[in-house]
């Protein structure tokens, strides 16, 4: 039997593209710690109804946490975390609205006066993508703050 090799290329590519059509496409934000200690992970983001800030995701070292299902609704995600283990944080010059439990907070202002903490958040760009990976690093955002 005579095989041409270009046409069992082709039949593979066909298959691949039906396969590769009928799963589901994945669109996540999703946090990696890629450092030894456990992490808490507040989130803040922009959607259709204004500004939003949740937590807290508890990621152990080296593990990696879904924080948002779907198709991202905003290009910048801001991201405020604290090393359990060793002490400090990682912040960022945008102040959003926490507690100490977990929480979902609509609105960013007045955040002292609402009953909430105000904290540094750092910015990732998502450069519009449909989903996106997060990866916290001992140097992400700068070092986090050691005391």
């Amino acid at each position: 039997m005579n095989r041409n090799p270009t046409s069992i290329l082709r039949l593979g590519l066909v298959a691949g593209a039906l396969l590769a059509g009928s799963a589901p496409a994945l669109a996540d934000l999703r946090m990696c710690n890629t450092t030894g200690s456990r992490v808490g992970v507040a989130i803040g983001y922009r959607d259709a109804q204004g500004w939003t800030t949740e937590g807290w995701w508890n990621i152990a070292p080296r593990a990696c946490e879904t924080l948002l299902r779907g198709t991202l609704a905003a290009r910048f995600y801001y991201v405020h975390a604290v090393d359990y283990d060793r002490g400090g944080e990682w912040t960022g010059k945008s102040v959003m609205c926490t507690r100490n439990k977990e929480f979902t907070i609509r609105g960013i202002e007045d955040c002292l006066a609402r009953g909430y903490e105000r904290a540094g958040f750092f910015e990732v760009d998502t450069g519009e993508q449909k989903s996106w990976t997060i990866q916290l690093t001992d140097t992400t955002g700068g070092a986090p703050a050691r005391p």
